[in-house]
């Protein structure tokens, strides 16, 4: 659903309920039922496949548990054809298929022995074709104050908008909710924590991007191609060939001309390419149709314009042809589709013929696109630390309800932009809701459309940098000697680019992604002429004198440190660093969260090896004591943890009068944490004043760094 399509006050309810399971699942606690309804029953019909060979029964098997590896084969149910089945509104995913479960009074509607209290039915097996069952919409109707029956609210997103979108007159009345599977997917966990939701939502995310970055899938997922037409020098095989200059091209009467996609039983189209041919605009398709189904019975599914225009936010509806580059006509199926036709509506100028260099698709397994409870097996978790041991029920059910709020705030993202750079208001509402943005469909669009929307032209001519690297190699020798790091390319480049009265063009760095060299660097007694690879050779420079990558060097520069861990051993983040409390040159701190920035815009690089609590705090996210704040200094956090446990024997023991109101930073200086803190010891009762304010004091260290400087 796309942000447009819904009415004010539907947007606004989806607003309030978003807030609220933002806010259920930062304090782990249990999500609103709305989120979670499952009805109480469900009608299903029978659904024949149509390759299947023509028969009025249909037998299912009723198994204890869903499928062979959780339960046995316990008795077998015939559907006739035109009947009905009634099961209650659980189901279940897993690499078979979608499972429905029946209750004692459904089995025993169809003969079923009593001693079996519940049974469950393959409803739709993936991949391998077969009959379906498919919910029946309930025809009852509720009579409303105004004259208008309404359709009693069935799905969760029905009960989403009623319950907290404000409406005139009696609203429609909720299908019974299933008590007993509301309350279970609603239900926290054992121990479960809002970390382990945000591991969940990275798990969810890396299966989605692995499949993304997954080669063209024509070869696997493609039965055969056919087309309306072909010249015999430009057959229909160029389609696939993957040759940038040969192509496929109609012989026939305009808007006659298709191409017709056989694909594989099973799969699934994620995104659909035409490979256009450019040499002459009269052959390049303006206007196509994509129609999908059985072959005697496609339906319509997307007409898209090819137009010099392009839309971000709904880029299947208007595609740029002047670029000549692929051009996708189709994306985010749900379901297989047998057969997909493209066909040509129309040409350019009126044209008579088509050509296409060929034709590319992503595509997936059904049984792989689908949140199914086999993705959490344990060797898919080894990199999920969190995730380990959690029986996989627990990760599926969760799983859904978080799918389920992805969904939701897929439909109202694009409301949640803000407007201007000065103004965040609107987006502040997301905090909450950041570690399942990624799983949006939009996020990727809108993220695009963030940066597209603050770029900013490029310079006319790049700037010319006179750089001494001999001057900055000697200091990276000994920078004691010099503690401003004057030499260094970092100071080189940054004077010759600050405003001053000969340089008056103040760079931004919010330039397009396709403005690849910043500057233009002019090495002194190198007689490098410099095309791009100087620049780069500079931007590693200055990375490595920010952050370098060997722990056996000293650091150049005196904007970052190194984080305790680096000289602790036990430590797997060993190579990390902070800002330094003790530089206050923010000047120079923007400069480089400018060039930050502009990396990221960007496809350049530069390598800064700093934690995910630097990360955090300058994006905002909420920082985990216990998780983040390890990558920097593991074993300060294991010996908070264990002054909080400890007993009053043992704290006497360990510590004494020793143990006072100070706590090092990571430039090593020793700070008060409250006023004559040195002075004052740390009683047994007051430890847990004493981790808080060491937890404020440590975490906030580097506060003015990133606030006043790098975020700029």
């Amino acid at each position: 659903m796309r942000a447009g399509e819904e009415a004010t006050h539907q947007v606004l309810g989806r607003l309030r309920f978003l807030l609220q399971c933002s806010e259920c699942f930062r304090r782990a606690r249990p999500l609103p039922a709305a989120l979670c309804y499952v009805p109480r029953e469900v009608q299903y019909k029978i659904c024949k496949d149509p390759s299947a060979a023509a028969s009025s029964r249909s037998l299912l098997s009723v198994w204890d548990g869903p499928g062979p590896a959780r339960g046995s084969k316990r008795a077998t149910i015939e559907v006739r054809k035109g009947g009905c089945l009634r099961a209650t509104g659980e189901e279940y995913r897993n690499s078979a298929g979608l499972w429905v479960k029946l209750r004692k009074e459904h089995l025993e509607e169809h003969g079923v022995c009593r001693e079996l209290e519940e049974g469950w039915v393959l409803a739709q097996r993936f991949g391998d074709g077969g009959d379906k069952l498919v919910p029946v919409e309930r025809i009852q109707q509720q009579q409303q104050t105004f004259g208008t029956d309404y359709k009693p609210a069935a799905s969760w997103e029905q009960v989403v908008d009623l319950m907290y979108s404000m409406q005139l007159g009696e609203k429609p009345v909720p299908v019974e909710p299933d008590e007993a599977v509301v309350q279970k997917l609603r239900s926290m966990p054992p121990n479960w924590s809002y970390e382990q939701d945000m591991e969940l939502g990275r798990f969810l995310y890396d299966v989605t991007e692995r499949d993304e970055h997954c080669k063209d899938c024509v070869k696997d997922h493609l039965n055969g191609i056919e087309v309306s037409s072909q010249l015999d020098d430009f057959k229909v095989s160029h389609l696939t060939d993957n040759q940038g200059d040969t192509y496929w091209e109609s012989s026939g009467s305009p808007g006659q001309h298709w191409v017709r996609l056989h694909m594989k039983k099973g799969s699934v189209i994620k995104k659909l390419w035409l490979m256009l041919n450019a040499n002459i605009n009269s052959y390049v398709p303006r206007r196509v149709a994509v129609y999908g189904g059985p072959a005697n019975r496609l339906q319509h599914l997307r007409t898209v314009l090819i137009n010099d225009r392009s839309s971000l936010l709904h880029p299947l509806l208007l595609q740029p042809w002047n670029s000549y580059q692929d051009v996708c006509i189709l994306r985010d199926m749900k379901t297989h589709v047998p057969v997909l036709e493209i066909r040509i509506l129309e040409c350019r100028e009126q044209g008579y013929n088509v050509r296409l260099r060929g034709i590319k698709f992503k595509s997936f397994w059904e049984r792989d696109l689908n949140l199914n409870a086999d993705m959490f097996q344990m060797a898919q978790l080894v990199r999920y630390p969190l995730l380990e041991g959690v029986d996989t029920d627990v990760l599926y059910r969760r799983a859904v309800v978080i799918q389920r709020f992805t969904q939701l705030l897929d439909s109202v993202l694009g409301y949640l932009i803000p407007i201007s750079d000065e103004s965040d208001s609107t987006f502040s509402v997301l905090r909450g809701m950041k570690p399942f943005l990624q799983l949006c469909k939009l996020s990727k669009t809108l993220v695009t459309h963030c940066l597209q929307s603050s770029e900013s032209s490029p310079p006319c001519m790049l700037p010319k940098l006179l750089i001494n690297r001999q001057l900055a190699r000697e200091h990276r020798a000994h920078p004691e000697l010099d503690p401003s790091g004057r030499n260094t390319v970092f100071t080189q480049v940054y004077e010759n680019l600050k405003p001053s009265k000969t340089n008056n063009h103040l760079l931004n760095y919010r330039w397009p992604q396709t403005h690849s060299q910043w500057w233009e660097c002019v090495f002194t007694t190198e007689g490098i002429i410099d095309n791009g690879g100087g620049f780069r050779d500079c931007l590693t420079d200055i990375s490595e004198e920010l952050c370098p990558s060997s722990g056996d060097v000293p650091v150049p520069l005196p904007f970052f440190v190194r984080t305790s861990n680096q000289g602790n051993s036990s430590s797997d983040t060993r190579d990390m660093y902070v800002p330094n409390p003790s530089c206050k040159d923010f000047p120079k701190y923007e400069w480089i969260g400018q060039l930050m920035g502009a990396a990221l815009r960007s496809k350049e690089i530069l390598v800064l090896a700093l934690p995910s609590l630097v990360w955090k705090q300058l994006s905002g996210e909420e920082v985990i004591w216990s998780k983040d704040f390890a990558a920097v200094d593991v074993e300060l956090v294991k010996l908070l943890q264990m002054l909080e446990e400890v007993d009053r024997e043992a704290f006497n023991f360990m510590f004494g009068k020793e143990l006072t109101y100070t706590t090092v930073r990571s430039d090593q200086r020793v700070v008060e944490l409250i006023p004559k803190g040195s002075s004052t010891v740390v009683r047994f009762e007051d430890r847990k004043e004493f981790i808080r304010l060491v937890q404020k004091a440590r975490l906030e260290e580097s506060k003015e760094q990133w606030v006043r400087g790098l975020p700029r």
